[in-house]
């Protein structure tokens, strides 16, 4: 399939690639031995206030991330 480059820099994905990854809509755009390599991403929405509520709610403080690291390191 061809595609061309327009002169914004942008380019169209056919169609009948674009059909096999529906939900992508942000790509990791990366050069790797010449060739363009587009790789889809997925992003999550996130409500940071949701977050906070969860974490009181389980009674989880800013430490608790690094004392499960450090017990599980201990092992």
């Amino acid at each position: 399939m061809i595609s061309k480059m327009t002169t914004k820099n942008q380019i169209t994905i056919p169609k009948k690639i674009i059909n096999q990854i529906p939900d992508a809509k942000y790509f990791d755009v990366e050069l790797k031995d010449g060739v363009v390599l587009l790789k889809p991403l997925t992003f999550y929405d996130t409500d940071l206030r949701e977050i906070r509520a969860k974490l009181k709610r389980l009674g989880l403080k800013s430490n608790s991330v690094t004392e499960a690291v450090a017990w599980a390191r201990s092992k």
